[in-house]
């Protein structure tokens, strides 16, 4: 085996041995981008940009996105309470709080 041979193998490997759920993340990755391209959808960093000055004395945990109703769900922690924000994805409005 030659060593291009070789490095080929290496490279398609993660290809040849990906599973379904990877697959389906690639294709929702896809589908976010196409979104986003399209003007459907905000770019996280703008969401973000509006909602974290806003949570001051919270720890930023992560965001959720629900494609199919464009809703991002950011999750903070206070004081040992955790709060989920939510925004609309189109126009970065923020629908609701809970667990303030």
């Amino acid at each position: 085996m030659t060593m291009k041979s070789i490095f080929f193998l290496a490279a398609i490997a993660p290809l040849i041995f990906a599973g379904p759920a990877d697959a389906q993340k690639r294709g929702e990755r896809q589908q976010v981008f196409n979104a986003m391209r399209d003007g459907r959808l905000l770019p996280l960093k703008e969401i973000e940009r509006r909602v974290l000055p806003s949570m001051a004395g919270a720890q930023y945990i992560g965001v959720e996105l629900d494609l199919g109703s464009g809703i991002y769900t950011l999750k903070f922690l206070r004081n040992g309470i955790v709060i989920w924000v939510d925004v609309d994805g189109r126009s970065g409005q923020i629908l609701a709080r809970s667990g303030q």
